[in-house]
């Protein structure tokens, strides 16, 4: 039986994975990676799909982050550890051999973020907002976010929201060209679907051919997300970082040092 924390259909040789906590705005965890993880592999193996896409659960959020309480037991090893599974998890997705979209419904932000960019490629709401807020927490992305988000927009642009932690629109995101089209809400997944329904009557070794090829113009040098892993574990036990995260979960500002 397929656990509820992410829902799973397949309609039309389109399967639709729904990460559902949205009273946890879709935050990642262990459970989700999993599962996650699992369901990608399902997507790959089944015949009868040819195509997927990634949203969340409702009104507010596609992933608003990772699961920050899961932060404040770890230690450089077991953080530098959770990195490379997220990163691992994604880099699975990025390589499919079938298209899989990210229909993204509201915040994408942090690790959610991360999801949406190892996607074949991203629709928008009109109402998503995309970010890596991480600095905010003393840390760095640590799924794949500073190598895919410079791919995507270029290092000038990815330097200032990483160091800014800022949030931009949808509008802005298709202009930076990190989402190809931006829709209503009440359409996004029909305007996934109807992109998806083209692909899938393309020959399918055409279309994993096409994916493969695309991706080697990054795979030349995958050093930049072991240094992202690395780091990410490294900043987990500095005092900035255990500060930043006590200050988002007490709900408060949190005060750098430097240390």
């Amino acid at each position: 039986m397929l656990s509820d924390i992410i829902l799973f259909d397949v309609q039309d040789h389109i399967a639709v994975i729904t990460i559902n906590r949205p009273d946890k705005l879709n935050a990642l965890n262990k459970s989700v990676f999993d599962e996650l993880d699992r369901l990608v592999d399902t997507v790959i193996e089944r015949p009868d799909i040819r195509s997927a896409i990634i949203t969340g659960a409702g009104e507010k959020a596609f992933v608003a982050g990772a699961d920050i309480g899961e932060f404040s037991s770890l230690d450089s090893p077991s953080g530098e550890a959770l990195a490379r599974r997220g990163q691992l998890i994604f880099d699975k997705i990025e390589s499919s051999p079938k298209i899989i979209v990210a229909a993204v419904n509201g915040y994408a932000l942090g690790g959610g973020c991360e999801l949406a960019m190892a996607c074949h490629f991203r629709l928008a709401s009109d109402n998503a907002k995309f970010g890596q807020p991480e600095v905010n927490l003393g840390l760095l992305p640590g799924y794949g976010g500073t190598q895919r988000l410079t791919q995507l927009i270029g290092k000038g642009r990815t330097i200032e929201l990483l160091a800014t932690g800022n949030m931009i629109d949808a509008l802005t995101a298709f202009n930076y060209g990190l989402v190809n089209h931006v829709v209503d809400r009440s359409e996004l997944i029909s305007k996934a679907r109807s992109i998806l329904a083209v692909v899938n009557v393309k020959a399918p070794l055409a279309v994993a051919a096409s994916i493969k090829a695309a991706q080697q113009a990054y795979d030349a040098d995958k050093a930049g997300y072991l240094t992202e892993a690395r780091l990410f574990g490294e900043l987990l036990q500095t005092a900035d970082c255990k500060e930043g995260v006590n200050a988002f979960l007490e709900k408060r500002p949190a005060v750098f040092k430097g240390s």
